[in-house]
């Protein structure tokens, strides 16, 4: 299978996008449901070629009964019924539509709450990235859920953001890259539950790492593992079972509203994973599919789908990211080959990004990549 992911507003107010995204030679449309802030190119759209989303949404009529403590705000840049009037359009069309659902992933709502955002080591609260040891914060995505399933009615659901977000991703005009900060230990939420839950001393040793003027030696995981000594392994459970709380709770509401719905999870293997690829070091069977970043470099983004692969139980699927976009050069062959690089490791979905955002040339090379790669 092959899914395009897009924006309603993409589809909205431009009566040619369902066609064309059809003769592109994908099945389905990944199709934001809840989305962030943004700023987002329009290069094909009749009406307008740069849109402003100041605040993150709910692309479906919010209504109040449907909501706890946290509501989501409505879009005002495009109707608030944005996603069915895609959806409509697309299927019209002969596409599946998929609900590309952000959870954690709220600056509106961290702004409004900052008592349930990721805090770092040092008290610095992070207020895009909504922590899920709050129940607040749980409740929040559970709702969101079940209500983009009732209302959306979509062929299928795709989870971003299924886990506590990090340091790098991301504020207004980041200005961070100077101070040379490692992004893992910068990531570790030190808010008033996850504190609680951590060993003693585990925010001094984090403070301490990353003050230091020779920082630990190693990458990514190894500089926390360094960092931690002898607390890693119990601050990694933590970590990992705040993401995998959350994924069991989001299943299970998932297969209770829609038992035969196919799940999408936007899934890393690394255990000290941050960001809207939430740690999955051992797999859920709940899902259908794990869907693997694929933004780097090919040989890591490969060895990534492998390992997922090897998460995988019977019936499972891996599905590959691919950055369709800057900086990927406009080249249909280029893009074949690491669309072939990552079906030999082991993806067997494609899930290309992005429809609305890329130029006419990127159109014409990812519906020539699908055809060259035999997809």
């Amino acid at each position: 299978m092959n899914l395009l992911y897009a924006y309603p507003w993409d589809i909205v107010g431009d009566p040619a996008a369902p066609e064309r995204l059809a003769a592109l030679g994908v099945d389905a449309v990944a199709l934001a449901a809840s989305y962030h802030s943004t700023r987002a190119a329009t290069p094909l759209h009749p009406a307008h070629r740069v849109l402003d989303v100041p605040h993150s949404a709910l692309y479906l009529p919010v209504r109040a009964e449907a909501w706890g403590r946290l509501v989501p705000a409505a879009p005002t840049w495009t109707t608030p019924d944005a996603y069915l009037l895609a959806s409509d359009a697309l299927r019209a069309a002969g596409l599946k539509v998929y609900a590309w659902t952000v959870l954690t992933h709220n600056a509106h709502l961290g702004q409004a709450h900052p008592d349930l955002v990721v805090r770092n080591a040092f008290g610095d609260r992070y207020p895009y990235a909504l922590c899920p040891a709050w129940e607040d914060v749980a409740d929040y995505c559970e709702r969101l859920v079940r209500e983009v399933l009732t209302a959306g009615e979509p062929d299928g659901l795709i989870l971003e953001g299924c886990g506590p977000m990090g340091f790098g991703h991301q504020s207004v005009h980041e200005k961070t890259a100077g101070a040379d900060f490692d992004a893992g230990l910068m990531s570790l939420c030190f808010c008033a539950r996850c504190a609680d839950l951590y060993p003693a001393g585990t925010g001094d040793r984090v403070r301490a790492a990353i003050d230091s003027p020779v920082a630990p030696g190693g990458t990514g995981s190894s500089v926390l593992e360094t960092a931690l000594g002898p607390l890693a392994d119990e601050v990694r459970a933590v970590r990992v079972e705040l993401s995998a709380a959350l994924r069991r709770r989001l299943t299970s509401t998932a297969r209770q509203v829609a038992p035969n719905l196919p799940i999408a999870l936007h899934a890393d293997p690394d255990p000290w994973a941050t960001g809207p690829f939430a740690a999955l070091p051992e797999g859920e069977q709940a899902a259908d599919v794990l869907v693997g970043n694929c933004w780097g470099d090919p040989d890591k983004d490969a060895a990534r789908l492998s390992r997922l692969g090897e998460l995988c139980g019977p019936g499972q699927r891996v599905g590959a990211y691919v950055l369709a976009l800057p900086p990927r050069p406009a080249d249909a062959e280029a893009l074949a080959e690491l669309l072939s690089t990552y079906v030999k490791a082991g993806a067997s979905e494609i899930h290309l990004y992005h429809a609305g955002l890329a130029s006419p040339q990127r159109w014409a090379a990812m519906k020539d990549a699908l055809r060259i790669a035999g997809r």
